[in-house]
């Protein structure tokens, strides 16, 4: 290790994000589009251990229950909506994950609590 001090800073840094990226997948498991979600302590971090949902066709068929999932707001542009431009996804198919003033939540429960925000993902 070249520089502790850059290391350690970047280790709070990521930090935050496994709390980002956890509250996420809850919602994603809370709506069935994963089986389970854990956070588990890797040799030196935090780890995230999602195990796929998949819905059953036939004997030997199985299909995974998230048929596409597309990043909306990046880094380089951020995306916002207020609480009446919060669309639906195929038609009530799927799912947007928004952050809000209240925490991560889906674009409908934002809807429904009038609320708006960042627009992180879309999922169906």
């Amino acid at each position: 290790m070249l520089d502790p001090i850059a290391d350690m800073l970047t280790r709070i840094r990521n930090a935050q994000m496994v709390k980002l990226k956890l509250s996420i997948a809850k919602i994603l498991e809370q709506r069935n589009f994963i089986e389970s979600v854990k956070k588990e302590m890797g040799e030196t971090f935090p780890v995230l251990r999602i195990v796929l949902r998949y819905e059953v066709v036939s004997n030997t068929e199985k299909n995974p229950a998230i048929s596409e999932i597309k990043r909306v707001s990046r880094q380089g542009q951020r995306i916002y909506v207020k609480k009446t431009d919060i669309k639906r996804v195929k038609n009530g198919y799927g799912i947007s994950v928004i952050s809000t003033s209240q925490g991560m939540m889906t674009g409908d429960k934002a809807k429904k609590l009038g609320l708006g925000g960042e627009v992180i993902c879309e999922v169906w």
